[in-house]
């Protein structure tokens, strides 16, 4: 696997440890589990928004 450095202060650093530690996980794999979690909140806040006009008709469609 490659590898790549994140800079990031002291405090987040000492936090990311911290859950890293409570979560039974590396550093590494806690930081993919984080950006996994951000990717799906945006995800829902996408699929909370307003339809479009496509959309709608799609939903209004005629299946018969």
């Amino acid at each position: 696997m490659q590898s790549t450095s994140v800079r990031i202060d002291v405090a987040t650093h000492l936090e990311l440890k911290r859950l890293a530690a409570s979560l039974g996980t590396t550093v590494g794999d806690t930081v993919a589990l984080a950006v996994r979690r951000l990717r799906q909140d945006e995800i829902g806040d996408e699929l909370r928004g307003q339809l479009t006009e496509d959309e709608m008709g799609w939903l209004d469609a005629d299946l018969g």
